[in-house]
This record gives C-alpha cells, structure tokens and sequence, in this order.
C-alpha cells in the first residue's frame, strides 16, 4: 500500500461561476512529492480555476482538495498559502516592494517568520535562484528574466508544498528561458506548471496532464501525450513548427 501522502490531492473537483458557466466537471488529480506535472491545455480549458483552486482563492464548488494532507477549506486558508506557491506569469504582480530582499522577505514575515530565521529564509530564496547579489537592486532595475527569478525567491521564502507556476516561459529571451529551466530543474521542489510551451513541457515535466472542457482528457508521460498529434489537434494543441521529439 503507498502511504506517502500525495503533494496535492484533488477529488471530484467541480466549479460554476455566477454567471453560471461550468468551468470544471469532477476533476480528481493526484501529485506525489517531488513530481514536477505540466497541466496542458487550450484557452478556456479551466487551467486557470483549477489553479485558483488550489490555494483557496476560488471556493464554493464540489468536491475535495487536500495540500500535503491538509484540507483546503476557510480554517486553513493562511496555511494552505503557505503551502501552495503561485509564480505568476507576471513577475510585475508579483514584485512591489523597495528591494529584492524586501520583496522575498514580505512573504515569510507575513506567515510569521521574525529576525534570523527571516534572514536565512532570504538568503536561502536568492541563492536558490541565483539573484543573492542583486540583494538590495530594485526589482525595476532587473531584466524580465531575473524580476521572473525573484519572483520564484518570493515563493520559495516561504517553504511552499508545491510550486505552482504559471506560464514560466512566456516573454523569456533564450538565454533568460533557458536559465530558468536549470534552475527549475535544480529545485528539490513538487512542482505544477502550467504552459501552453510544449517543448518547455517536455524539458522540465515527466509527467503532463491534459485539461480541456473542465475534465482532464489525458494524464501520462509528457514524451507520450505530445507525440499523440491527433490527440494534441483534438485539443488545440500544437508543437512548434520542425519541432521533433
């Protein structure tokens, strides 16, 4: 029997909004420790409610999530946020404060984390990331690639379950997107990524799952679901032009 419990658990997830739009359809999804999944899928897929999901932002559906066992429900909502680290695709959303350290230190703090131990969590967060030196740089005088480092920091301060990043890749230079991949992959970290990047996919996840509708229509090695061309056209998904696995 596997007694590990999973990163993120999600059962019968279901969600309309207001407007009365069905935007998830019982999604059950399951992310062991240490997994790094891709959540694939055209526009309008749900990518993103399942995502706000995850860290209590949107509520009110049916169905169960559990981060690293613990229910994500009103009670728990400050320590679900801890626990569940959202890079947004923007790292302008994400970087407010005068300097870098301030900006990865503002998430810890609020979680409570006072003196040395904030200190370290910094240190730790930047050189994580490769950004200790640009310490006390304002994050508006950083290139977009080292703001979206920085706003990895942010997260990482804060010792999350599961790194949840949206769009990684998106307005990366080359160098800037490769960059980010080492460091992705040097993190000891469960992660979900959410792209529309294929080929990023296929680098940084083993695993994928494939979202469309509100349901998940596919979930298995990343190699596997992107060599399925009827399966990627199905889905209006495409590999970029001579692109070749």
């Amino acid at each position: 029997m596997d007694i590990t419990t999973p990163a993120l658990h999600v059962e019968r997830l279901a969600y309309a909004y207001p407007d009365g739009t069905q935007a998830l359809f019982g999604v059950d999804l399951r992310i062991d420790p240490g997994e790094r999944v891709a959540l694939l899928g055209p526009n309008g897929a749900g990518k993103t409610t399942l995502v706000m999901h995850l860290n209590g932002v949107l509520q009110g559906g049916t169905g169960n999530i559990a981060i690293a066992g613990l229910p994500v429900s009103k009670a728990n909502l400050k320590e679900i946020r801890r626990r569940v680290g959202v890079v947004f695709q923007d790292p302008d959303d994400q970087l407010f404060m005068p300097t870098v350290a301030e900006d990865v230190a503002f998430g810890p703090a609020n979680f409570g984390v006072t003196g040395p131990d904030l200190e370290n969590a910094v240190t730790a967060a930047l050189s994580a990331v490769g950004m200790d030196d640009f310490r006390s740089r304002s994050p508006l005088h950083l290139s977009f690639g080292q703001r979206r480092r920085v706003a990895v920091a942010t997260v990482l301060a804060c010792d999350p379950e599961i790194l949840v990043l949206d769009e990684p890749s998106a307005n990366l230079e080359p160098i800037a997107r490769r960059e980010l991949a080492e460091l992705l992959l040097s993190l000891d970290r469960t992660m979900l990524m959410v792209t529309h990047d294929l080929p990023y996919a296929l680098q940084l996840c083993p695993r994928s799952i494939l979202l469309d509708g509100g349901v998940i229509v596919a979930d298995g090695p990343t190699e596997k679901i992107l060599s399925d061309t009827e399966l990627l056209a199905q889905h209006r998904l495409e590999l970029p032009y001579g692109f070749t696995l």
